[in-house]
């Protein structure tokens, strides 16, 4: 991490995360970007369906390669980059037959690595498997929820999932969030641990540097209107009224409230579920 002078108010417990001696090149790949416009919270009707964002640093759209369809052709990573789409690094990747693709970046490579996707490569760092094939105790991330379904799990900075058993045909991993998941055997996974492990460790600082992220400001509820939201209103401060703290729409949030849907479907695939709270 890296710390400021306390030059003003807002300097003296901002924080950032340290990139020199990590990152290999300041301007993306070309062929593999292009403009993109955010949806900042909005449906395709234009409602807002996700409070607090808007505005921001215009980005360039870095195309990630989240599927494991180049098999059995060895890479090479040639740069480690930043992107402001998400909080772990990206490396581009060069490979044998001259594709180059952008992937996540685990934190214990470097440039001129060697990785490959393959239902025999070596459980090494950056390779690219099947959980059936990965023995108990293995660190994982971008793992796919079924076959060529692409990652979905596991892809922010220092996340990693854990392989604690195999049953059956399938495989149950241990997320970040602690519960415990059946994935079906046959889904893909990359070894290792997500680099920019220190990205929860930031200080914003100011204000400011929130709505350059393009993180717009929250209001407590109890300091509204009762129109506005259902912990508003009251002469002075006073209790939410209620037993249970809810948002904005009526529903449970906050505290360790469970707000999972009662029948989803994948209710049967979960083995433990997630620990909140403060005993977590």
């Amino acid at each position: 991490m890296k710390h400021y002078n306390p030059t003003s108010p807002s300097r003296r417990n901002m924080t950032t995360t340290t990139y020199r001696g990590v990152l290999t090149a300041s301007s993306p790949e070309k062929s593999l970007t292009h403009g993109f416009r955010r949806s900042v919270g909005r449906n395709n009707q234009g409602r807002i369906t996700t409070r607090h964002k808007g505005a921001g640093h215009k980005r360039m759209f870095r195309e990630v390669d989240f599927t494991y369809s180049k098999l059995n052709i060895e890479g090479r990573i040639a740069t480690v980059e930043y992107d402001p789409n998400r909080s772990a690094f990206i490396s581009l990747v060069v490979y044998a037959d001259g594709e180059k693709r952008y992937s996540l970046f685990p934190k214990s490579l470097q440039v001129g690595d060697k990785i490959i996707a393959s239902e025999k490569a070596p459980v090494t760092p950056g390779n690219k498997l099947p959980l059936g094939n990965m023995p108990v105790g293995t660190f994982v991330y971008g793992i796919e929820t079924k076959p060529k379904g692409g990652a979905r799990i596991a892809r922010s900075a220092g996340n990693f999932a854990e392989v604690v058993a195999q049953d059956a045909g399938y495989t149950q991993v241990k997320l970040p969030s602690s519960e415990v998941r059946k994935i079906i055997g046959t889904a893909w996974a990359t070894v290792g641990e997500l680099s920019n492990d220190d990205h929860h460790l930031v200080k914003y600082g100011k204000a400011g540097r929130s709505r350059w992220k393009g993180i717009r400001p929250t209001v407590r509820g109890t300091a509204m209107n009762p129109v506005d939201h259902p912990h508003g209103g009251g002469e002075g401060r006073q209790g939410r009224g209620r037993r249970r703290a809810i948002s904005i729409y009526g529903k449970p949030t906050g505290k360790g409230q469970k707000s999972r849907t009662p029948k989803k479907y994948s209710n049967k695939l979960i083995v433990s579920r997630r620990k909140v709270g403060k005993k977590r």
